[in-house]
């Protein structure tokens, strides 16, 4: 007895939730599902005394509506909700059926009773079930007019007293549509009116501003935030009042826009200047940047050439001026750059001059022409030469990475044999991997397919890539040089077992005056513009750079060189291939970005 009064009045799934109107749907179905267990368990001992007087339509009646009630109750509290819903229309069919064929009447009240389905349908199933209704109440009222011929009925025990009974449950039926209508309208109206005051709230309240334009282009509506944006009263927006706040230079801007949201129903964002209203009076108009965003009402029930418009409003001043700040800082950036790279280019051929002269005049004197030199003499002259070979390489690697920012380095692209860079590349190399006692090594297949480049350039590459390779060797240490195709790539390769870098540095590598080492007591020397230039070169080429290393293993780097060469012509690669600039603070992210593509 007490699971079946919990079945009939406990409490169902989904209840937690009583304003939504889906839980207020199944509240509902529940309910209905025992109002017809209850009445059909009160009506049943009427019934079976009708059937001791051979009058068997009350007793169908009841077993009908104790069935339905009891299944669609089952469902209900199991979760079955669209399932339980379709059982109570389909048993009110079925009961307009019994009613329809027991009465021989052409109109009767079983149709009545049947007529009730499609609208109880309306009001708890999905649009499946409903079509599904409508289909049967057309089998319902065809096959009650097959009855009314006398085609097919029930027999005459069945139509005894029918005419009270069919009243009686077409008067339940409707009580309970009509209470189940009234709930579900009621708990919609309750829903809907909250959904109301909580948009209104939202909107009054939003940081933004919100404005609504009629179709004629009329602000019918602005939200309380727009007083604050616009320094005025809201009911001063309404009309054309907004329209005679833009500057005048921004009103085709806005028209254009606002014209595509209204007519062609898109969606639009601009940014125009509108004139804020200062409480103190003053002689010149004070103008904000304002972002507005246009989005039209489409209404598919109410069809036309216009529609409303609904704009979300932002000022964006503050945003224009930073982005103005970034723009001129970044033009003073780039403007340094370019005054640097004028500055290395006139100061390194003003340097060659006298550099080529040192160097040619020391060479003479330590090689005897103008006479032999005393033991100090002959080792002053030496340290002359050697340093001022050492600065025309500094002075020559600055004029070709100027060059290479400047975009003047033209390629001369042509077919030639990687494996023929090998030889003249460690003649370069020799006395400087004698000097560190380091032995160079190769690694080349049988067979290296042509490749399409400047072979000028690509010389520097390698030569580039083993002077550093040296450099950091440890003695008696092998630097060796690999070539090989890789796709459509020629990978090149030089790997050394030196003294290697920490991943922070291997990410700087390309980075122009950068070493590993850094700082006044540096064991290494050089400029760090040796893999800038390969980086400048490889990207003139379209390829890659590349580079492995850990702290105490060595070092590789690899350079990846398109077989068919650069995708342009020999006129276009003068093309500007920045390794430096002096950076905003603002551009760090980006300057990082570059670094990490170099590699």
């Amino acid at each position: 007895m007490r699971g079946l009064f919990r079945a009939l009045f406990g409490t169902s799934h989904g209840n937690s939730d009583r304003g939504r109107p889906e839980a207020i749907r199944r509240q509902t179905l529940a309910i209905n599902a025992r109002i017809i267990l209850l009445l059909s368990a009160v009506f049943l001992p009427v019934a079976l005394f009708l059937v001791a007087r051979s009058e068997l339509s009350a007793f169908v009646l009841a077993l009908i509506g104790l069935a339905t009630g009891a299944a669609t109750l089952t469902l209900h509290n199991r979760g079955h909700f669209e399932r339980a819903a379709e059982g109570q229309v389909q048993a009110v069919l079925v009961a307009g059926l019994f009613l329809t064929l027991a009465d021989p009447g052409v109109v009767d009240f079983g149709l009545a009773v049947a007529l009730l389905a499609p609208v109880q349908a309306s009001l708890f199933t999905r649009s499946p079930a409903k079509k599904r209704a409508w289909a049967m109440l057309v089998v319902v009222v065809a096959l009650g007019t097959l009855g009314s011929l006398d085609i097919i009925g029930l027999p005459a025990k069945f139509a005894s007293g029918i005419g009270t009974i069919d009243v009686a449950c077409f008067i339940m039926l409707a009580l309970i549509v009509a209470y189940s209508g009234h709930r579900l309208n009621g708990a919609f109206e309750v829903y809907e009116r909250g959904q109301i005051n909580a948009y209104r709230h939202l909107i009054e309240n939003v940081q933004d501003a919100v404005l609504r334009f009629g179709a004629t282009g009329a602000v019918l509506f602005a939200s309380k935030s727009a007083e604050k944006l616009f320094g005025c009263q809201r009911y001063e927006l309404s009309g054309q009042g907004l329209f005679e706040r833009l500057h005048i230079l921004d009103r085709p801007q806005f028209m254009t826009a606002f014209a595509e949201a209204n007519r062609d129903g898109s969606a639009r964002a601009i940014e125009v200047r509108v004139r804020r209203d200062d409480p103190l009076p003053a002689q010149v108009p004070v103008y904000f940047w304002l972002e507005m965003a246009l989005s039209p009402v489409i209404d598919d029930q109410r069809p036309g050439d216009r529609h409303e418009v609904v704009a979300l409003l932002r000022d964006v001043t503050e945003r224009r001026r930073q982005d103005q700040e970034m723009r001129d800082a970044r033009r003073l950036a780039e403007d340094a750059s370019n005054a640097k790279s004028r500055f290395l280019a006139t100061m390194g051929h003003e340097l060659r001059t006298p550099l080529n002269a040192i160097v040619g005049f020391s060479e003479m004197m330590t090689s005897g022409v103008v006479g032999e030199l005393s033991g100090p003499h002959r080792e002053y002259a030496e340290i002359i030469h050697q340093s001022g070979h050492h600065l025309l390489d500094v002075v020559n690697m600055l004029l070709d990475m100027s060059r290479i920012e400047a975009g003047k380095f033209e390629l001369q692209t042509d077919a030639f044999e990687p494996g023929a860079l090998i030889e003249p590349c460690f003649k370069m190399v020799d006395s400087l991997a004698r000097q560190r006692k380091v032995r160079l090594m190769t690694d080349l297949p049988k067979a290296l397919p042509m490749i399409t480049g400047d072979e000028r350039a690509c010389r520097q590459v390698l030569i580039n890539l083993l002077s550093n390779a040296i450099k950091f060797s440890n003695e008696n240490a092998a630097v060796v040089v690999s070539m090989k195709r890789q796709g459509d790539y020629l990978n090149i390769s030089v790997a050394d077992r030196g003294i290697g870098m920490e991943a922070d540095a291997v990410r700087r590598i390309g980075e122009p005056f950068f070493q590993a080492n850094e700082g006044l007591n540096r064991r290494y020397e050089g400029t760090g513009l040796g893999l800038s230039i390969v980086k400048g070169l490889v990207d003139l080429h379209q390829g890659t750079m590349t580079a492995v290393s850990s702290p105490g293993d060595g070092t590789v780097v690899t350079v990846l060189l398109p077989l068919n060469g650069p995708e342009t012509k020999k006129g276009e690669t003068a093309e500007v291939t920045p390794l430096h600039k002096e950076p905003a603070p603002e551009q760090l992210p980006q300057w990082q970005d570059e670094r990490r593509r170099a590699l």
